[in-house]
């Protein structure tokens, strides 16, 4: 519910940024009625709490119990069988349709096989995607749960678009590929914005997908290349690339193995790796990244690069257990405009290696935390953050639950 409630929140400012540029008296009148609904999300939400774990009142504690997350996926498939999906050779699955830019399978274009999927799908509908670059845009409706898409590796199956917002896009609709059915997995492909730094905000992937998880991918561009808008979801030994702000949202989403690059942007331009969107101190959602390596593709610090700073009011993101390079600023962190949010945000860093790892030169802002105990950094792990012992079996992917390998 909490993860729900955030994510509507999200929505708000999403609608309201593609107001601009348009008629100010339509952007006021639709602004004024999202002001209502925002502020009745924020009261709902702030009244959602965890139920207790006490014994007392058991039987009304049945009754509002909800069903495991797992029970979101199909049952038919079970995660052993999933598992199976995963590591097996792309052209040895048994795949709902076929997508072929030779047109030796049964669409050649992706967008195409989304059509094709059933809506609101009880079972895992596998899609092939063979090696070629399909120069498409892609988007998975609400509606079409369920979807795996497979391809044949990170350098092989590419889908590539170059929306940005210089040429009149909003940056969510800038989104190469888009998802939002619940339960999406992706295997072995490439996701890329390639508009180039100059054209600024330019998305290559965004999720709304509840419960998802991306895995063995490529995720590459410049500015705001990774778009995690909302809702609950896993990344798993991906690349992810780009310049200012290139992971960015309000999903609850935990990062783990996966290679963090920022590139070369403009002339005298800062790179921000994360900009995380938490809008309510009673959001679930944050950014958690373990077991990684934070770097960049320079051969020197002339780009100053830094782990991230703060989009909205409580962003909250969790670097542990990963490499961080010497090309990252020693401050870690950058301010956003002034001092706003350096009182409310929520950055921490545990057990971090590798010479930009070092605390002794990190901003001094009281919503940074270094973590000195295991129950500290727990509390963003896999099986807390994601509560992903409960779902994550059932997709068959591989993962840490939690601070040890």
């Amino acid at each position: 519910m909490r993860t729900w409630l955030g994510g509507a929140l999200g929505n708000q400012d999403t609608c309201m940024d593609g107001f601009e540029g348009t008629n100010t008296f339509v952007k006021t009148l639709v602004g004024g009625s999202l002001g209502q609904v925002t502020s009745l999300v924020r009261q709902i939400l702030g009244m959602v709490r965890a139920l207790p774990n006490s014994n007392s009142g058991s039987g009304r504690r049945k009754l509002l119990k909800a069903p495991p997350a797992a029970a979101n996926f199909p049952g038919w498939l079970k995660g052993k069988e999933l598992r199976k999906l995963l590591q097996a050779k792309a052209d040895n699955i048994a795949a709902d349709a076929v997508v072929a830019a030779d047109g030796s399978g049964d669409f050649t274009r992706v967008m195409d096989a989304i059509s094709a999927v059933p809506d609101h799908s009880s079972r895992r509908y596998v899609i092939y995607v063979k090696k070629g670059v399909y120069q498409e845009y892609v988007e998975i409706g609400k509606k079409k749960t369920n979807v795996m898409m497979i391809g044949d590796g990170m350098d092989l199956t590419v889908i590539s678009g170059n929306r940005n917002f210089i040429d009149g896009w909003t940056t969510y609709r800038s989104a190469t590929f888009a998802v939002k059915g619940a339960g999406f997995i992706a295997r072995d492909m490439r996701f890329e914005n390639t508009a180039g730094p100059e054209k600024h905000q330019a998305v290559a992937f965004r999720s709304d997908s509840d419960l998802s998880v991306v895995f063995r991918c490529a995720i590459t561009g410049y500015q705001d290349t990774l778009y995690a808008h909302s809702m609950r979801q896993f990344y798993r030994d991906c690349l992810i690339t780009g310049t200012v702000d290139f992971i960015f949202g309000d999903g609850v989403v935990v990062f783990q193995n996966c290679q963090i690059l920022a590139r070369k942007g403009l002339p005298n331009q800062k790179n921000t790796i994360t900009a995380q969107g938490r809008k309510e101190p009673t959001q679930p959602s944050g950014f958690s990244i373990q077991f990684s390596n934070i770097s960049t593709e320079l051969i020197s610090n002339s780009s100053m690069t830094y782990l991230g700073r703060p989009w909205k009011l409580y962003s909250r993101t969790i670097i542990m257990q990963s490499y961080i390079s010497g090309l990252i600023r020693p401050e870690g962190w950058l301010e956003w405009n002034g001092d706003f949010a350096l009182d409310t945000l929520f950055y921490a860093e545990y057990m971090n290696y590798g010479p930009g790892a070092g605390l002794g030169g990190r901003v001094k802002w009281p919503g940074l935390h270094a973590f000195n105990v295991s129950t500290q950094a727990n509390n963003f792990t896999v099986a807390q953050f994601l509560l992903g012992n409960s779902w994550l079996p059932s997709t068959g992917v591989k993962y840490t639950a939690g601070l040890t390998l």
